[in-house]
């Protein structure tokens, strides 16, 4: 979703804290809670558990849009792009696109079914409003010499031929200096994971970089690939997943676990790849555009057009963002580490004997039980219990002991997988 592409050219952490997890019957707990999956390979999907462990992945940052219907996505992870630019930024986004971005929840909001929902609308008068939302981080990298993993499981605007036309879905990311700089593109990095456009069956990765126009990126096209997700990309949810290696200096594009597109440093050159990589990171966009220089490219005239049917929605089902590698994924290596020997399911398992974390702190209970509590726990945040012994009987309840410092109206979820 390429910002000026055109031919013309501390919220405080909410306190909760976790004495013990008494696992008895927990057989969600055996692999990972809340983080930590294993893949086979580096194109191998994180959430297959029956891969070979060649591979570990941490899971970082994710939102499975699991509010009820009509709300907003959350604040902690997204702010919500408004009109039809970025103040002192390109006009249009730098695309050519024609919708104004709202906040409106019939543009943006969530199904109540675990998805967030964009829509694409017309009014009377014939004006297109949709939405655009980035992460409030910034700083998605790999680990030095280690690889990040940006997925997402998302569903494309059920609409096709002319009732199409303009449509334009994306799942992308930008490089963290454009924010505030919105004229140093594409030198700072975009990475399109998945781009649609017009209803078709493809979808493009596509890679921008270098200088605009042309350089090693060939800009304002980018180098890009186009995959059909085994058949088609429009029937149903598909999951797109973007791998930055910064082992092998390469980057890699999959859809559905398939590999379609990747793109090295020696492609790009030592320059242009420092330029995009050295800097503090990504941010993640997802949006759906209508009209702009792709989709009118692609058919010849301008999007959209009279023909053009509103109403239809991206869905997204989750953003999870892994890593992999040397790095511990954003964790502090001065928390305790687990006693890395395993965990009995049916004993106490000690909060504090965690094997990995990210974002929390351990620290001394004030139950008068002793020990110490996982405290600090905001949206994100996790901890991992390896080795989980299960036995050979079959686990059917899982027990903990959650307690929170916060109001009586204030309420949060701790999820175990």
């Amino acid at each position: 979703m390429t910002d000026a592409q055109t031919s013309d050219t501390h919220v405080p952490k909410r306190r909760r804290r976790l004495r013990r997890l008494t696992a008895s019957l927990a057989a969600a707990l055996a692999v990972v809670t809340a983080a930590g999956v294993t893949a086979a390979t580096a194109n191998a999907d994180p959430e297959d558990e029956n891969a070979n462990a060649a591979q570990q992945w941490d899971l970082v940052w994710s939102d499975e849009f699991n509010g009820g219907a009509g709300q907003l996505p959350s604040s902690d992870n997204w702010q919500i792009d408004i009109g039809h630019g970025y103040p002192g930024g390109p006009s249009n986004w730098g695309t050519g696109e024609i919708a104004y971005h709202t906040d409106d929840p019939s543009n943006l909001s969530m199904n109540g079914d675990g998805q967030l929902e964009i829509t694409a609308l017309r009014d009377g008068s014939g004006n297109w409003t949709s939405a655009r939302i980035e992460t409030k981080r910034a700083d998605f990298k790999p680990p030095a010499g280690g690889t990040l993993r940006i997925e997402g499981r998302l569903q494309l605007p059920q609409v096709s031929g002319e009732a199409a036309l303009g449509y334009w879905p994306a799942f992308w990311a930008l490089g963290s200096p454009y924010r505030g700089n919105y004229w140093n593109w594409p030198g700072i990095g975009e990475y399109d994971f998945m781009e649609n456009v017009n209803g078709q069956s493809t979808v493009h990765g596509v890679l921008h970089c270098g200088v605009n126009p042309g350089g090693p990126c060939n800009e304002t096209m980018g180098l890009g690939a186009t995959t059909e997700c085994g058949g088609t990309c429009k029937n149903g949810f598909h999951t797109y997943a973007f791998e930055w290696d910064d082992s092998a200096r390469e980057l890699r594009w999959y859809a559905d676990g398939q590999l379609f597109h990747s793109v090295s440093e020696s492609t790009v050159g030592s320059g242009t790849w420092a330029d995009m990589t050295s800097h503090a990171g990504y941010f993640i966009l997802l949006n759906l555009a209508m009209g702009g220089a792709f989709p009118d490219g692609v058919a010849g005239h301008a999007t959209p057009v009279a023909a053009t049917q509103p109403g239809h929605s991206m869905l997204v089902d989750y953003v999870r963002v892994y890593t992999s590698g040397t790095g511990d994924g954003g964790g502090d290596p001065t928390d305790p580490p687990g006693d890395g020997e395993g965990h009995d399911a049916y004993s106490a398992i000690q909060a504090e004997s965690f094997d990995q974390q990210s974002g929390t702190i351990a620290e001394a209970t004030t139950d008068g039980g002793g020990g110490q509590n996982i405290g600090a726990l905001a949206n994100g945040d996790w901890v991992r219990y390896d080795d989980v012994d299960f036995g050979s009987s079959a686990p059917v309840d899982f027990v903990a002991r959650v307690a929170s410092g916060a109001g009586g109206s204030v309420s949060g979820l701790v999820e175990v997988r």
